[in-house]
C-alpha cells in the first residue's frame, strides 16, 4: 500500500542515496509532445535514428508502458568546474565514470526501498529507452527546459543527468514549474555553430556534442574549425547560463575527471588499448575510431609541429576515418606553421 507520505519518503530516501533532485509525475504524454513530430520533420535528429524510431510511443509513456501510472523523475548534478590539465576539453558528465550504470544502480535502490516494498511494479529507465526525458522531469517539476532544450534546475542549474522510474503505483504528483528563462538569450548567442534556429529548438545536426559523440562518420569539414579543443561533446550552452550561480560542483566522486595520457600518444591507440582506457566511461561507445577522429580535429585546431610526427603515422592508420582527418589536422598545422613564418 502506498504511504500518505509516500512522496516525503521519496525525497528522504534519494537525498540518501546521493540523488540531487527528485519530481513525481503522472505517466501521460507531457505538454508539447506533438513538437516531437515538429522536429522529427525537419531532420533536426540527423543520424540519431532511433530518435525517430516509432515516435507515437517516444511522445506517450503509456504506450512504452501500459502498466505506468506514476513516473518519478530523479536528478544528479554532473557540473565541473576546475577542466583536466590535459590537452583538449570534455563534457563535464563524460570526465569521469559513465553515469547510465550510476543512476540506475541509485534509481533501482530506490524502487526497492519505496515502490516495491509498497507492493508495486516498477521499470527503471537511464537515457536509453524511448521517453522524452526533459519534458518529462518539467513536467514532475523538477525544472524548466530552457531555450538551450535543456532542463534547468533552480539549485543546480543545467547540469542534471536524469533517471526514471515508472510504477503502476499511484503516487501524489508534483506541480510543473514555469520557465525562468525570462529574456536571457546567453546559450543561444554562445553557441559555436548557431545550432538552435530558434529558441527551444536544437538542431542536432550543427550541435558540437552530436559532431563530436552522436555523428558515426566524417565531421563536416565547415565545423571542425568551430570544434577547438573540444574532444568530447560541448558545454558551452551550459557554462553561460545564469542559474549556474547557484550551482555546485557534483557531489558523486565517480564523476571526478579521470587523468588521461596526451593527445598525441592516444593517436597510436589500437581498439584494444582504447578499451582498456575508457571502459567504464562514456568515451567508451565511441569506439576507437571516432575518438581518435576527435583527436585528430582537436590537434589541427590547438596542435604544434611537436604533433606533426603522430599525425603523419596516423595518416597510414587502417580506418579510413582516422585517416582523413589526420591529413587534414597535418594540412592546419602546417599551414599555421608557414603563416607564423611570413
Amino acid at each position: 500500500m502506498v504511504p500518505l507520505n509516500a512522496a516525503s519518503i521519496l525525497r528522504e530516501n534519494s537525498r540518501r542515496l546521493g540523488l540531487d533532485a527528485l519530481g513525481i509525475a503522472p505517466a501521460r504524454a507531457p505538454a508539447h509532445a506533438q513538437s516531437l513530430h515538429d522536429w522529427l520533420s525537419q531532420s533536426f535528429q540527423g543520424e540519431m535514428a532511433w530518435m525517430a524510431r516509432d515516435p507515437e510511443t517516444r511522445a506517450d509513456p503509456k504506450k512504452y508502458d501500459p502498466l505506468a501510472r506514476t513516473i518519478i523523475v530523479a536528478g544528479i548534478s554532473s557540473r565541473q568546474t576546475t577542466p583536466p590539465p590535459q590537452r583538449g576539453r570534455i563534457a563535464a558528465y563524460a570526465q569521469g565514470s559513465d553515469y547510465h550504470d550510476l543512476l540506475r544502480e541509485k534509481m533501482e535502490a530506490l524502487a526497492r526501498e519505496t515502490v516495491v516494498a509498497w507492493g508495486g511494479s516498477h521499470r527503471v529507465c537511464v537515457d536509453t529507452s524511448p521517453l522524452l526525458e526533459k519534458p518529462l522531469a518539467a513536467l514532475a517539476g523538477i525544472g524548466w527546459q530552457g531555450k538551450n532544450t535543456l532542463l534547468i534546475h533552480r539549485e543546480h542549474g543545467p547540469w542534471l543527468l536524469l533517471g526514471f522510474l515508472l510504477t503502476d503505483l499511484e503516487v501524489t504528483a508534483d506541480p510543473p514549474v514555469s520557465d525562468h528563462c525570462g529574456s536571457c538569450t546567453r546559450c543561444l548567442e554562445v553557441c559555436p555553430t548557431g545550432a538552435f534556429p530558434r529558441p527551444y529548438v536544437l538542431d542536432a545536426r550543427r550541435c558540437l556534442a552530436y559532431l563530436t559523440i552522436e555523428n558515426p562518420g566524417p565531421i563536416p569539414e565547415e565545423f571542425r574549425p568551430l570544434i577547438g579543443d573540444r574532444l568530447f561533446g560541448c558545454d558551452e550552452c551550459l557554462e553561460v547560463c545564469p542559474w549556474n550561480r547557484h550551482a555546485k560542483n557534483a557531489q558523486e566522486i565517480k564523476f571526478s575527471p579521470r587523468p588521461r595520457p596526451d593527445l598525441r600518444e592516444m593517436l597510436s591507440w589500437d581498439e584494444a588499448r582504447f578499451r582498456s582506457a575508457f571502459r567504464g566511461t562514456p568515451i567508451f561507445r565511441l569506439k576507437r575510431d571516432r575518438w581518435l577522429r576527435n583527436i585528430c580535429v582537436v590537434l589541427g585546431n590547438i596542435g604544434t609541429t611537436s604533433d606533426l610526427t603522430a599525425l603523419e603515422a596516423a595518416c597510414g592508420d587502417g580506418s579510413p576515418l582516422v585517416r582523413e582527418h589526420a591529413g587534414w589536422a597535418a594540412a592546419r598545422i602546417r599551414a599555421r606553421e608557414t603563416e607564423g613564418k611570413n
